[in-house]
């Protein structure tokens, strides 16, 4: 019998690849909740693939920070999976307006929790969360499931106080809660806000990279990269074999700094890096320089990567290449 899931979140950037692939993958009936804010980008990305089309897709335009209106949970029916992935998500725009990304981020999970709460045939509410509850993390260091959160901006707290809360709801309500950590999300069709798309637009317009690095501008930060259809697969795979009450890092394959990654770029396109190593850190509190997060639970479940990194990296800037006009509608 096929199942109906709910996506929060379900037209932005790692949203609209978990519709996909679901879609792909599964004959589930999909409905999408989205408020529509500028990183949703509107219905383009559902647009690009087909999902309005699609007689199994459902959307639905609204805020989850407030209560889910009557009209709107009758047209849900009766879900049996929520996957739970709106949320405010840009560093710097939670650091000029907090109060903004704590009614979005923590009022909208709780919505959302009271929300499935009431369903009959709930079987899994799953939970996306970031490698940023952990804060920065020393050389060497990758951090546990269960490790101590130790949040430095207001998005990443707004996070991990919401990921507290749903473990709450599983204890106290005994409700079937899953959750995952991520790191940092790359591929088609991101918002040109962010590093690897800012990068190709820039190195294509002959314009200067600035690489985030340490104080002393030698060395540039680093992050773990994975692209989001591999998050989309790591997703239905612990709806399938995950235990419930559990977390779950999902990582990416290996560590690469900024000045790698834009050279990388560069050598794919064809043209040269002009780049500035900037010490950001120091002026900017609230941004780490290294996120890590141990994958050993997953790699004991049995998850694979499906797209290895530089596969999937050079599959991206060839992509947005060929559909520039991602790059210059943002």
């Amino acid at each position: 019998m096929s199942k109906k899931a709910l996506i929060t979140g379900g037209c932005g950037f790692i949203g609209h690849h978990v519709v996909e692939h679901i879609l792909r993958k599964t004959d589930w009936e999909v409905s999408v909740l989205d408020k529509l804010n500028y990183a949703s980008m509107g219905l383009d990305r559902l647009r690009s693939f087909g999902a309005l089309s699609n007689e199994r897709v459902s959307v639905y335009t609204t805020d989850i920070s407030y209560k889910l209106s009557e009209g709107i949970a009758r047209e849900l029916g009766d879900v049996n999976i929520v996957i739970h992935m709106a949320a405010e998500s840009h560093v710097d725009n939670s650091i000029s307006r907090p109060r903004e990304f704590f009614q979005n981020n923590i009022n909208g999970t709780v919505e959302m929790l009271e929300y499935a709460r009431g369903l009959n045939n709930l079987e899994n509410f799953f939970y996306f969360s970031t490698d940023e509850v952990y804060g920065g993390a020393p050389d060497g260091t990758a951090y546990g499931e269960w490790d101590r959160h130790k949040p430095t901006n207001p998005y990443s707290a707004s996070k991990s106080a919401a990921e507290q809360i749903c473990v709450a709801y599983e204890n106290t309500y005994k409700m079937p809660i899953m959750s995952i950590n991520v790191m940092n999300a790359f591929g088609e069709r991101q918002h040109v806000e962010k590093f690897i798309p800012m990068t190709i637009k820039n190195i294509v317009h002959d314009r200067e990279v600035l690489i985030h690095s340490y104080p002393g501008k030698k060395r540039a930060g680093s992050r773990f990269y994975i692209h989001a259809r591999n998050i989309a697969h790591a997703i239905l795979f612990l709806i399938e074999k995950g235990v419930i009450g559990e977390k779950y890092n999902v990582v990416g394959e290996k560590e690469v700094d900024n000045l790698e990654m834009a050279e990388f770029i560069a050598q794919e396109i064809g043209k040269p890096l002009k780049y500035k190593m900037v010490d950001f850190h120091s002026k900017r509190p609230g941004h780490d320089l290294r996120y890590a997060l141990s994958g050993e639970k997953m790699d004991n479940l049995g998850w694979k990567l499906p797209v290895n990194f530089e596969d999937a990296l050079r599959q991206t800037i060839q992509w947005t290449i060929q559909h520039s006009e991602w790059l210059e509608s943002c």
